[in-house]
């Protein structure tokens, strides 16, 4: 079975055909993040902690690395990302100790995180441009890290299945040019948005099984390109990434995290709740609030995304004896009740038989 092994300082993620779905965690990425942006600009990495630990603590095995901040006093991200790349990745390697997926454009940016990353990480990516392998594949080598591979070239993004089948192959046999095995290369086939393409999904279905009987390499995708543009994204995400699983897909970039419920969306729930003649204790908290109707939390917390993978996981006996599932649904302990043994009660007695 072909095994991508990825690995931090202290530990190890197996991407494959028989190992758990591995969730690459994509939140630490400016792109389409103004605020974020913003505040990287500005030196601020607050908000590069707290999604770390919070993807982490949803369930990514893996973190996805993105500095590509578009500096408005300087534009030039062949100047500005490799600094912010180095920065960004000993900041959170010093957070969490899941391995990492050094994400860049530009390939400066690539080896300044491949020189500062511990372990073995992720590089992505390459793609099919002449140009680009060129540069990726000699520092994958000088590295000796996976890649992922994206399946376009200098032609663009086919809509072709067979041409991104043909690319994902030309990709693979460079690389081996390049004395970089077939398992580790991580195929991304492109997933197109369902909403413009009724055959996107089965599209990907047959590329993933193709990918997987024909080169034997694991694959990946942008887990959310498939419900772009369409409302209820999340009820498509779930659907699609279970099956994706079972036609061979070993990994996915993708948000772990539900956010939390903002306060106006609360206070919003809350006078909704009370026109409609509902009496609520006046020392009931949000996050009380949240629960009883429905809103979700005012904590970040795991994704239904994050639920479909693990039921998947446990159907293809992926998670044996359904451990991580029963740990991931064990009910949170109540205020004041943590760490209690099994069967203990306030004030320390238990019950009787």
């Amino acid at each position: 079975m072909t095994q991508t092994i990825v690995e931090s300082k202290t530990k190890t993620a197996v991407i494959g055909f028989d190992q758990p779905f591995c969730v690459i965690g994509e939140r630490i990425n400016p792109t389409g993040r103004k605020k974020l942006a913003a505040e990287l600009e500005a030196g601020d990495f607050s908000t590069v902690e707290r999604d770390a630990v919070a993807q982490v603590l949803a369930g990514a095995t893996v973190l996805d690395i993105n500095a590509g901040v578009v500096y408005n006093s300087n534009p030039n991200p062949n100047e500005t990302e490799p600094p912010l790349m180095k920065k960004i990745v000993e900041l959170v390697q010093g957070l969490v100790d899941v391995p990492l997926c050094i994400d860049s454009s530009v390939p400066g940016a690539l080896e300044t995180g491949l020189a500062v990353a511990e372990g073995r990480p992720l590089l992505n990516s390459v793609t099919g441009e002449e140009e680009r392998l060129e540069q990726i594949l000699p520092l994958v080598k000088k590295y000796n890290v996976p890649v992922v591979a994206i399946s376009n070239d200098d032609t663009g993004i086919s809509e072709d299945p067979d041409v991104r089948f043909a690319v994902a192959k030309k990709i693979v046999e460079r690389a081996a040019d390049f004395g970089i095995p077939a398992h580790d290369i991580v195929v991304d086939p492109l997933v197109m948005p369902v909403g413009a393409m009724g055959t996107a999904g089965l599209q990907v279905f047959a590329l993933v099984r193709r990918l997987r009987e024909e080169l034997g390499v694991n694959t990946t995708c942008g887990a959310s390109n498939i419900s772009f543009g369409l409302p209820n994204r999340h009820g498509i995400n779930n659907a699609f990434l279970p099956m994706a699983m079972g036609a061979g897909m070993t990994s996915a970039i993708m948000n772990p995290v539900a956010l939390p419920i903002g306060p106006k969306k609360i206070a919003e729930k809350r006078a909704e709740v009370e026109a409609s003649g509902i009496v609520l204790p006046a020392d009931m908290d949000d996050e009380t609030f949240c629960q009883m109707f429905g809103l979700g939390s005012t904590k970040p917390r795991a994704g239904k995304e994050m639920e479909a993978i693990r039921a998947a996981n446990f159907l293809t006996n992926n998670d044996p004896h359904g451990g991580e599932w029963i740990k991931a649904n064990k009910p949170p302990a109540k205020a004041g009740e943590e760490g209690r043994g099994r069967g203990a009660r306030a004030g320390g007695r238990r019950r009787r038989a």
